[in-house]
C-alpha cells in the first residue's frame, strides 16, 4: 500500500476512544471512501464494527482476536486484517501501534 493518500478531506476534530487509549482521524478520499488514520498506545481493547473494516499496521506490533476465533494471531507493519460487518475484535498492543482502517 501506499505511504500517502492524495486528494483527501480531514475531519478536524479526533476520534478518542479508552480513555485516550486510541486516537484517531477520519479521511475521506476523491472516490467518497473513509478510512481513519491514527495509534493505540499500549493496552488490550476489543473494538466492535459496523462496516466491514481492514485493519492496516503502519509500524508497530498488536495481537489481535477475532470474533470466534480460539487463538490470537501477531501483526506488525506491512501486515494488515480482516474484520466482518456487525462483529467485534481485540487488540493487544505492547507499544505504540500506528494503523490506518479501511471501511468496506
Amino acid at each position: 500500500m501506499s505511504a500517502q493518500f492524495e486528494q483527501v478531506s480531514v475531519v478536524k476534530k479526533s476520534n478518542i476512544y479508552f480513555d485516550g487509549k486510541c486516537v484517531s482521524h477520519s479521511i475521506v478520499l476523491a472516490d467518497g471512501s473513509k478510512k481513519t488514520i491514527g495509534v493505540i498506545f499500549p493496552s488490550t481493547l476489543t473494538f466492535n464494527t459496523g462496516a466491514p473494516e481492514i485493519m492496516e499496521v503502519i509500524g508497530g506490533v498488536c495481537k489481535v482476536k477475532l470474533a470466534g476465533a480460539g487463538d490470537w494471531t501477531t501483526y506488525a507493519a506491512g501486515q494488515q486484517f480482516q474484520v466482518g460487518a456487525n462483529s467485534h475484535f481485540e487488540i493487544e498492543t505492547v507499544e505504540t501501534l500506528d494503523y490506518v482502517c479501511h471501511f468496506g
